[in-house]
């Protein structure tokens, strides 16, 4: 992210006939009146013309922002679960927890008496009460936002205790309005057995469904109960991996090349004592400390740390490509000369990667689970830090003591070369553009055309259309400008060999940056138009990039490209056609195909996104309000006289 910058259906249906129709058709004379704008697209797909397109090119970047990770993709229902969030001065403010039940029966406060050491702060629990009401006292949490709990799905609740005399205690999922049980379980323990600390699990059935729930913790017995790292997560996350499976599926449907991630600013931090470290996200859980995350305004466990965001890139079929801090926030740095421990720190963070299990930090990535190396291949050297003070002498020592111990690693630096050359080495440079005009997005389609092919190559790891004016929380007219600009990306794909949108996720109850691909809260989720784009492109990946010409009166308006792509599973090769219209008119074009036959014409599809306003959004209540609307193609051939309508991203394939 940039910093400084963050500051009917049923109509449908028909529209899109009328459109489709017109294609079947060949466009009759009375449908190509109506067009106001007339072009021509050549393409060349004789063998041997084509350009392979790299198979990197589309990515996805995850940061945590919007409560992206904490309550969204990482299933974690707990907030807060080790009360580090208020600070470990104690007594401190142990929000959302709340006390259940009369407050007069109970105290609690936060003490210094943990028994992990990175994680000092617990909570002490105080009962007051002999005879306590039936419900018992104690501590509720409501998650994110609320729990999702949902009939029939088992939860795993964990958490670590201690107590004077025995322990007896429920643990249950409530509804937030009216407090009906959903789920519980009894917690029971010696007096000797809790005399220490003791970690207790149970797994809890629910018995109904509630998208508004807590979870509470409580007792009707009198005495003293000292509660830690207290965490509740679905049994069925994606492959068991902790991740929410509805998000994944998302991701998996864009069939990502790579995951960028953790940041952003989310790795550099408002000052660098809040910056993301990854040496405090790995091992155990509940052994983690948890951060503050200062540019974004939100306390992470950091459950979802550099070891599962290495192996939700694995799950998901991607390449990792982690982003470390430079040594630099936004209001602070390190001078050059006392950097090393931050490079030591970035060495240790790939060993932990792709080191044998033997190795110092390899064995604690195989004592996770994953003895095997992660695919690590790419570094990115902080974000967005070209220009700062210290960036080019830190940039170095990092550039100098990974490339001699893993000189397989590609080193991403954060200077932009489309324009001047780098005056410094590296594999790749970043990227980032957030016009906030839907003109200017389109444009950027140009900004490759002249970057001189001999030095390193492109990441546009931050691109989108933002704004409250035309990009709002996700319009049509927005996606339909990326969708240009990433037609001029393929175009200059032989200098630009990666790409990804941001942010990935929002949850609709923190919206820290507008707009986003995925939207989500505790049970449902769905794309905004952006997110359809980066689907419709999804193909790209390893293609022939075709020679084509648009020749066309409204080149600020209409862009197109031609691929040959493959079908993975049954192997049939296909013409991949992408126009994409920003304009509030009707384009009339006439496609000429040369070098290529349509084997079974039946197989042939068009694919369009469009709505009836290109201010029209998608939302919780209308999901697929704009989503790609697919039809078969009728008569394709080497000549096509097509109506491309205003505001939309239309793709033509083809069997060939």
């Amino acid at each position: 992210m940039t910093f400084s910058s963050k500051a009917n259906c049923s109509f449908l249906r028909v529209y899109l006939l009328i459109i489709m129709s017109c294609v079947a058709l060949q466009c009759n004379a009375d449908a190509i009146a109506i067009a106001n704008q007339t072009s021509t697209l050549v393409v060349d797909a004789s063998d041997g013309f084509g350009r392979p397109i790299p198979k990197t090119l589309f990515g996805i970047f995850f940061e945590e922002i919007n409560h992206a990770g904490a309550g969204g993709l990482w299933a974690e229902l707990v907030n807060n679960r080790g009360f580090e969030a208020g600070g470990t001065q104690v007594p401190s403010n142990i929000d959302p927890w709340t006390i259940f039940g009369p407050e007069s029966s109970v105290l609690v406060q936060t003490e210094l008496n943990s028994c992990f050491e990175r994680n000092k702060v617990a909570l002490r629990i105080d009962v007051l009460c002999d005879n306590c009401h039936p419900n018992g006292v104690g501590i509720s949490n409501p998650g994110f936002w609320g729990m999702n709990i949902v009939k029939g799905k088992k939860y795993k609740v964990v958490f670590f205790a201690r107590s004077i005399g025995a322990l007896n205690m429920m643990v249950a999922f409530r509804k937030a309005q009216g407090g009906e049980i959903l789920a519980s379980s009894n917690i029971k323990g010696s007096a000797i057995e809790v005399s220490e600390w003791k970690m207790f699990e149970t797994i809890l059935e629910a018995s109904a469904s509630s998208s508004n729930s807590i979870l509470t913790l409580t007792t009707t017995q009198k005495g003293k109960i000292w509660l830690d790292q207290i965490s509740a997560m679905p049994v069925d996350t994606f492959k068991g991996h902790g991740f929410r499976s509805d998000l994944v599926d998302m991701l998996i449907q864009l069939k990502p090349a790579f995951l960028r991630f953790p940041g952003g600013c989310f790795i550099e931090g408002q000052s660098l004592r809040n910056a993301f470290r990854w040496k405090d996200s790995v091992g155990p859980w509940e052994q983690r400390p948890g951060h503050f995350g200062d540019v974004w305004n939100y306390w992470t466990d950091d459950g979802l740390g550099f070891f599962e965001g290495l192996q939700l890139a694995e799950d998901i079929g991607a390449m990792p490509v982690w982003v470390f801090n430079s040594g630099i926030s936004h209001t602070d740095e390190i001078d050059t000369r006392v950097i090393a421990p931050f490079v030591q720190d970035a060495l240790d963070g790939i060993e932990f990667a792709i080191g044998p299990p033997t190795s110092r930090w390899g064995s604690l990535r195989a004592s996770m689970g994953h003895p095997q190396p992660f695919d690590l291949r790419y570094v990115g050297v902080g974000n967005e830090d070209c220009g700062k003070l210290n960036y080019l002498g830190n940039y170095l020592a990092f550039y100098n003591a990974i490339r001699h111990a893993y000189p397989a690693i590609q080193i991403i630096s954060n200077c932009d070369a489309s324009a001047i050359p780098l005056n410094h080495p590296a594999d790749l440079y970043d990227y980032h553009t957030y016009p906030l005009d839907v003109q200017q997005m389109f444009s950027n389609a140009h900004v490759f055309d002249k970057t001189p092919r001999n030095g390193p190559k492109a990441f546009v790891s931050e691109y989108a259309l933002i704004g409250d004016r035309q990009a709002r929380n996700g319009t049509l007219f927005g996606a339909v400008s990326e969708a240009g600009f990433l037609i001029g990306l393929e175009t200059n794909s032989d200098h630009v060999v990666m790409a990804s949108y941001a942010p990935l996720f929002v949850n609709a109850n923190d919206r820290k940056w507008s707009p986003d691909a995925i939207v989500f809260n505790t049970n449902q989720a769905y794309g905004t138009p952006s997110y359809w784009v980066q689907y419709m492109f999804k193909e790209s990946n390893g293609a022939q990039f075709l020679k084509s010409q648009l020749q066309t009166t409204n080149h600020n308006l209409v862009a197109a490209s031609a691929i040959l792509w493959q079908n993975p599973q049954n192997k049939n090769t296909y013409l991949r056609i992408k126009i994409a219209n920003i304009g509030h008119k009707h384009v009339n074009l006439k496609i000429s195909i040369k070098g290529f036959k349509s084997k079974n014409p039946t197989e042939s599809t068009m694919t369009i996104l469009t709505s009836k306003h290109g201010m029209d959004e998608n939302s919780f209540s209308h999901p697929k309000k704009i989503i790609p609307q697919q039809s078969q193609l009728q008569n394709p051939g080497n000549e096509m006289n097509v109506i491309i309508p205003p505001i939309s991203f239309t793709v033509f394939d083809m069997l060939r």
